[in-house]
């Protein structure tokens, strides 16, 4: 019971407003030692509740402590903005019966209608890396008076290139202050780096892993030969799998968006007669929209998409990685991975979207054999063999590769039977006449010996000194040695003969 706890009781009547009677583990963990005003490094699995395990101590110790003539109280940056946007409406629904006002600051708004929020004094300022360092920069933002300091998806900012941006806005802070360091994963090679700047003799706390088992979520795997296929597969899938929403990852924006259009055409084919008795005819009857959520979207349209797939009103959501991280929408038991995540890390901030508070999902990755080699290394890493699951009529030719990283082989016998005195075919460039004419013959010597300069040297044949010399007899030999030159003074130019000189 959160009561246990000892909270303020006006946080506690805002979390029986909101139907939250049993802390989580990682909230039973944290929030005490969050209370007593320790540093805290926290990793746990995604959907475990963090976010509440920070705020409800932060609001505690301000309820307990008022500041009302200070400047800003509390800072929390976060790697992406609908994960900015989902703490900051957290953070107000939990400090409803108080008094304490939060801002959310991130790129994609106005800049002047940001600075007047802060102009009001909030308690909590909420945003993204970005865009908070350009107000501190401008000094719009007064951080001489923060308390309490948090970094969410700590490694997610530093994979996204944040580190700079994020250590500037430290160096702004206040150093007597507060910090809360949290992810999903803290096994990350710069984490450990950036912990010992900004964290004091910090309380750890680990509940479970993110590699330990998902026991909520049922992971599958379907083979695909190709990104036509896998449209299939998405097409068959959501017409024939019972869901409330249904959340499709792609790794580029390119994909995202194609996918939606063709999975947006195959539901636009109730139009004609023959739709009635395809695979979407019932999906579309039932008004099921499709949305896409990617980078390249400005903030009002990915805001509107959010809060559209948050009341329902589109059921499925095609997005790259940047619905992974944090997100907490309810009801997303089905995941499709289109394209497999570049990590195990990755994956599992993918899948858990679904399962989350303890409810069923179901993960389903679709592998072709592009991505055959990263997909075994996610089992590896994370330990896990997923479900192979095979759709009658749309089976794959691709039935999984021989090899895998590294080179072992996967199943494979050694080839005893073959004949390894067996030469290999030469290449055709060695089977050109040009190429074996002058092969086994020995080049005739470059190098001459020296001779006087001025003397005229003869090298005769044998043969034809033979025919000079009469009544001599001499074999020919074998080989023939060089013919007669004449030397010149300098001892090596063959001296050309003058015609005048000849006739004097």
């Amino acid at each position: 019971m959160f009561a246990s706890l000892g909270l303020n009781e006006r946080l506690l009547k805002a979390l029986d407003k909101l139907s939250l009677i049993t802390p989580t583990p990682v909230q039973e963990a944290m929030i005490p030692v969050a209370m007593l005003g320790r540093d805290v490094q926290v990793s746990a699995e995604t959907g475990s509740g963090k976010t509440a395990g920070y705020l409800l101590p932060i609001l505690h110790q301000m309820q307990e402590t008022p500041a009302p003539k200070s400047a800003t109280r509390a800072l929390i940056l976060l790697p992406t903005r609908e994960l900015a946007h989902q703490v900051n409406k957290s953070c107000t629904e939990l400090a409803s019966f108080t008094m304490i006002k939060s801002c959310l600051i991130q790129g994609g708004t106005s800049y002047n209608e940001q600075k007047a929020e802060i102009r009001k004094n909030p308690e909590f300022i909420i945003g993204t890396p970005g865009r908070i360092l350009e107000h501190v920069q401008q000094k719009s933002i007064d951080l001489n008076d923060l308390e309490f300091l948090v970094l969410d998806e700590a490694d997610r900012m530093l994979d996204m290139g944040f580190r700079d941006a994020v250590m500037e806005i430290l160096r702004a802070c206040r150093k007597e202050r507060q910090t809360m360091l949290l992810s999903a994963t803290l096994a990350h090679k710069g984490i450990g780096r950036i912990a010992n700047e900004v964290l004091k003799d910090p309380e750890i706390i680990e509940i479970g892993t993110h590699r330990s088992d998902h026991q909520s979520i049922e992971q599958q795997r379907i083979l695909a030969d190709d990104p036509a296929h896998k449209n299939q597969l998405c097409n068959w899938l959501l017409s024939n799998t019972v869901f409330d929403k249904a959340l499709i990852f792609t790794n580029t924006r390119e994909n995202a968006q194609q996918v939606c259009d063709f999975l947006q055409k195959q539901r636009d084919r109730q139009n004609s007669a023959a739709a009635e008795n395809s695979s979407w005819g019932k999906a579309a009857r039932n008004s099921m929209k499709i949305g896409c959520l990617h980078g390249e979207l400005d903030q009002l349209e990915r805001k509107r998409i959010m809060s559209l797939y948050r009341s329902n009103s589109i059921r499925v959501l095609v997005a790259t990685d940047l619905a992974a991280r944090g997100l907490d929408v309810k009801g997303v038991d089905l995941v499709i991975n289109y394209g497999i995540a570049r990590s195990g890390d990755d994956h599992v901030h993918r899948i858990g979207r679904t399962g989350r508070a303890g409810e069923k999902g179901l993960a389903i990755a679709l592998v072709s054999p592009n991505d055959w080699n990263t997909f075994c290394s996610i089992e590896r890493y994370l330990s896990i063999t997923m479900t192979p699951r095979e759709i009658k009529g749309l089976e794959s030719n691709f039935k999984g590769q021989v090899k895998k990283i590294g080179g072992k082989a996967k199943g494979k016998k050694p080839d005893d039977d073959k004949d390894k005195t067996k030469k290999k075919p030469k290449p055709k460039a060695e089977l050109r006449h040009s190429f074996k004419k002058n092969v086994g013959k020995r080049r005739a010597p470059s190098v001459k010996e020296p001779v006087e300069p001025g003397a005229a040297v003869a090298v005769v044949n044998a043969a034809k000194v033979a025919k000079a010399v009469k009544g001599a007899k001499v074999e020919k030999p074998a080989k023939a040695k060089p013919v007669v030159k004449l030397i010149d003074k300098s001892g090596f130019a063959p001296v050309k003969r003058n015609r005048k000189a000849k006739a004097e």
